[in-house]
C-alpha cells in the first residue's frame, strides 16, 4: 500500500496556513480593540479615526446616545468633544473573545472607562460588542455596541469647574 505524501503534505500545510491566518487575524482584531482605548487616552484622534470604517454604526443607547450610523469623522468629533473637557482618562479593554467568520468578526470585550477631574471621577463599567470587517487596510470597526453595567459619579463634572 502506498500513501500519497504530496496530498497529505498539501492538506496539512493548507490547514496549518489557515490556523496561522486565524491567529494573525485574532491578534490584529484585538490590537484594533486595544488601540481604541489607548488612542482615546492619548487623545490621538488620527489613530482613533483610523480604526473605523468610513461609515460606522454606533449604539451607545444604554449611555444616552441612540443607535445611528455616523460618518467616521463625525463620530471622532463626537468623542473628542465629549472627552476633551476631562483632564485625564483611563480606558481599559480586557477579556477579549473573538469570533471570526471570513472577512467579518466580533470582538467582545469588557469596558472600564474612568474620567477624572479635580472635582471627582466619572466611571463607566460594562462591555463592548466590536463588529469588525477586513479591509484592504486591515481590520476596521464597522459597528460598535456599548453595554453599560453600572456608572459611578456625575458625567457633568468636567464642565462644572
Amino acid at each position: 500500500m502506498t500513501t500519497d505524501l504530496t496530498t497529505d503534505h498539501t492538506t496539512t500545510l493548507t490547514a496549518l496556513e489557515a490556523r496561522i491566518q486565524r491567529l494573525e487575524d485574532r491578534a490584529a482584531i484585538v490590537d484594533v480593540v486595544i488601540s481604541y482605548a489607548a488612542a482615546i487616552d492619548r487623545r490621538d484622534w488620527d489613530t482613533w479615526s483610523s480604526l473605523f470604517t468610513d461609515q460606522v454604526h454606533v449604539d451607545f443607547s444604554e449611555a444616552g446616545l441612540p443607535a445611528a450610523d455616523f460618518p467616521r469623522e463625525q463620530f471622532v468629533g463626537f468623542a473628542r468633544q465629549g472627552l476633551d473637557p476631562w483632564p485625564a482618562t483611563q480606558h481599559l479593554s480586557p477579556n477579549h473573545q473573538v469570533v471570526i467568520d471570513g472577512d467579518e468578526a466580533v470582538c467582545y470585550s469588557s469596558m472600564y472607562a474612568q474620567h477624572h477631574t479635580e472635582q471627582g471621577d466619572y466611571v463607566m463599567r460594562g462591555s463592548y460588542d466590536n463588529h469588525l470587517v477586513r479591509t484592504a487596510n486591515g481590520w476596521k470597526i464597522a459597528r460598535l455596541v456599548q453595554h453599560v453595567s453600572w456608572l459611578e459619579g456625575d458625567p457633568r463634572m468636567a464642565t462644572s469647574s
